[in-house]
C-alpha cells in the first residue's frame, strides 16, 4: 500500500472514529505500513500533520528501540 493512499484513507476514515479509537486504528496503521517496507521517516513525511499518526509512530520506535537493547544486551552476556 502506497503512504499516499494510507493517508488518504486515514484522513477521511479518521473523522468518524472516536478519540480513544483513533489512538488504536493509528497503532494498526503503523503497523501495517511498516510491515509493507514503508521505513519510518516516509511514514513522518506523509502523515506530518496528523499528531495520532506521529505518536504512535513515535510509541513504535520507542518499542522498536527498547528490544533492540534488550537483544544486544543478551549477546553481550553470551558466553561464547
Amino acid at each position: 500500500m502506497a503512504v499516499d493512499l494510507a493517508h488518504d484513507l486515514w484522513s477521511e476514515l479518521k473523522r468518524f472514529m472516536s478519540p480513544v479509537d483513533r489512538e488504536e486504528a493509528a497503532d494498526i496503521l503503523v503497523n501495517v505500513l511498516i510491515d509493507n517496507d514503508h521505513d519510518a521517516e516516509e511514514i513522518r513525511m506523509a502523515f506530518k500533520g496528523d499528531n495520532d499518526v506521529k505518536r504512535a509512530l513515535q510509541s513504535y520506535l520507542d518499542e522498536n528501540e527498547e528490544e533492540s537493547e534488550e537483544y544486544d544486551e543478551d549477546i553481550d552476556n553470551d558466553d561464547y
